[in-house]
């Protein structure tokens, strides 16, 4: 199921027209995927427990914890405290994400109308936020009480927007329809 590996290969040949590639190498590449979540406040191990096992069922890698560089009293949060996780694909893994992603998750997303281009940073990163971690597969529906969300950015090579967005879109990410 390296339907995203597959796409990558032709990608030259769909955007040549559009953007002008002269070579081969000159097309976006994806370099990694991003998945990070936040605990918050959250002191419950049990609930700790059950977000660092659903990430590792989803994405197929270990997480790695972040902590908090500073004290902050509104968030109730003190240096040192883990508040988030995050996971960093690369290679196969992170084809093998994508593919579940827009192939999988993406059409169980309830009232999904399309990815946002908006979401497309400067850079040619796109942040995607996924609000159920349910709409994997891989997660059981039994404990809908402990629903949790997470962000997923993708990182490519491209320099703007718009080459971002063509290259996204030739490689199957369903977008909003502009109006």
């Amino acid at each position: 199921m390296n339907l995203i590996k597959e796409k990558q290969n032709k990608v030259f040949d769909t955007l040549k027209g559009s953007l002008g590639y002269k070579n081969k190498m000159q097309t976006p590449k994806i370099q990694k995927v991003i998945v990070s979540v936040g605990i918050g406040s959250v002191k419950d191990k049990g609930k700790i427990k059950v977000i660092q096992d659903r990430l590792v069922k989803i994405t197929g890698q270990k997480e790695a914890a972040r902590i908090a560089k500073k004290s902050i009293a509104t968030f109730k949060s003190r240096q040192g405290d883990t508040i988030g996780y995050q996971i960093t694909l690369r290679g196969q893994r992170m084809y093998d994400f994508l593919d579940r992603l827009i192939h999988i998750a993406i059409p169980r997303m309830r009232d999904f109308r399309g990815l946002p281009v908006t979401a497309i940073d400067e850079m040619g990163n796109f942040t995607i936020g996924i609000k159920e971690h349910t709409v994997f597969p891989e997660t059981s529906d039994e404990d809908l009480k402990d629903v949790f969300g997470f962000a997923i950015t993708i990182v490519t090579s491209a320099s703007n927007k718009g080459e971002t967005k063509e290259y996204l879109k030739s490689l199957g990410f369903p977008f909003k329809k502009e109006e």
